[in-house]
């Protein structure tokens, strides 16, 4: 057994950020884990060695899923940051209502809105995508389903940002960000459910906890998590998607073509962007992997994105190719701690990605514009400058 390779790259670094695939390219190759001193991490780099850690609960724990514990403090007791059975109870009435079934119900109304927000940008010819479409289409359909209304709706952005940035290192954007997440975080701690409309899955959260499903005073920390885990998220993968299907138009023409390929583009879309940059978890115990070992007590960084393009998995894993269907992708995570929310997302990014193909023949996309984010990698301006009507 020996030490893990070691690297001075800055996990969080500004150009690291902005693009981090040829970092997570030259961290794959020193090995499936590197040390990177400046960070203090162990980062998991191949697709395998991740998805094994993802399913290893006991050995990876969730309560540091923040690479700061001020952030791990305050998400104590919530689902994303707790283990079995703690976890499991918590997550059971997560996710009640966002199983397929719960989600049928929804998904004429979701495929509808979808199409009139399309049809409508079609129409103007050019325009903004993320703010129009990227943005707008899930803060509406996340507020319509927990039931949010007046200045909460209005504050869903900052806060589900806000919420996502503070899970990094103690830098500046994690800094500047903890007001506004704490603003979150205090309205998730009073909230009643006669704050919440009626017939909503926020109010349904709060009679799970009338009745004893849940422990008490936890029905706030499960819409925490709606918001704040599936906002940001959601929005990056379909400001991706936009992108990336303007920059290739031959494969928005197979999707045009062959309408079937939808499900199978849009988990290309994540495989070859992910959404998230790095996720947290804390080594319960020595781990030994490929005969490098993990010391008890260290903090781990999942790197999805490395594992997404990992050749080892993947053949020609930097190729954008919406027919090859990666099922398997890293990107909403494995195993217990899998994406809740999946399922919501997917049905919005395959009913944009639908209504797309149905009604564009060409989208002219100028540069993406990206900020630096700790934790989720999203564009932050994208203008579609010509539309080409199917």
């Amino acid at each position: 057994m020996s030490t893990p390779p070691t690297s001075d790259i800055d996990l969080f670094a500004d150009e690291v950020l902005l693009d981090p695939y040829p970092v997570y390219a030259e961290l794959r190759e020193q090995g499936p884990v590197v040390h990177l001193r400046k960070n203090d991490v162990h980062a998991l780099t191949r697709y395998d060695v991740i998805r094994g850690a993802l399913a290893d609960w006991e050995s990876f724990s969730s309560t540091s899923i923040a690479f700061n514990p001020m952030a791990n403090e305050a998400l104590t007791g919530t689902s994303l940051a707790s283990d079995p059975p703690v976890h499991t109870q918590l997550r059971a009435t997560l996710t009640e209502n966002l199983s397929p079934r719960a989600l049928r119900g929804l998904k004429g109304k979701i495929e509808t809105k979808a199409d009139a927000l399309v049809a409508e940008l079609v129409e103007k010819g050019s325009f903004e995508a993320i703010d129009a479409l990227a943005r707008a289409f899930p803060l509406e359909v996340v507020a319509d389903l927990i039931g949010f209304t007046g200045h909460v709706r209005d504050n869903m952005l900052r806060w589900g940002q806000a919420a996502m940035q503070v899970l990094g290192p103690m830098n500046r954007r994690t800094a500047e960000n903890f007001p506004v997440a704490g603003e979150l975080y205090a309205w998730c701690s009073q909230v009643k459910a006669t704050d919440l409309a009626e017939g909503s899955v926020g109010r349904g959260i709060f009679d799970a906890e009338a009745r004893g499903a849940i422990p008490p005073n936890t029905a706030g920390h499960i819409i925490h998590q709606y918001l704040g885990a599936g906002v940001d998220t959601t929005m990056a993968a379909l400001g991706n998607l936009v992108a990336l299907l303007g920059s290739h138009p031959e494969q928005l023409d197979l999707i045009r073509k062959d309408p079937s390929l939808v499900s199978s583009a849009f988990n290309e879309v994540l495989r070859f962007w992910a959404p998230l940059h790095a996720w947290g978890r804390r080594a319960t115990r020595d781990v030994e992997i490929d005969g490098v070992v993990i010391p008890e007590g260290a903090q781990v960084a999942i790197l999805f994105g490395a594992g997404n393009r990992d050749p080892r998995h993947y053949e020609n894993p930097d190729a954008f190719l919406v027919e090859r269907n990666p099922i398997d992708h890293l990107s909403f995570g494995y195993g217990p701690h899998g994406c809740a929310g999946q399922g919501l997302a997917r049905l919005e990014a395959h009913a944009v990605i639908d209504a797309l193909a149905r009604r564009v023949e060409r989208l002219a996309v100028g540069p993406e514009v990206r900020v630096p984010s700790n934790i989720t990698r999203s564009i932050e301006e994208l203008p579609v400058l010509e539309v080409v009507p199917a």
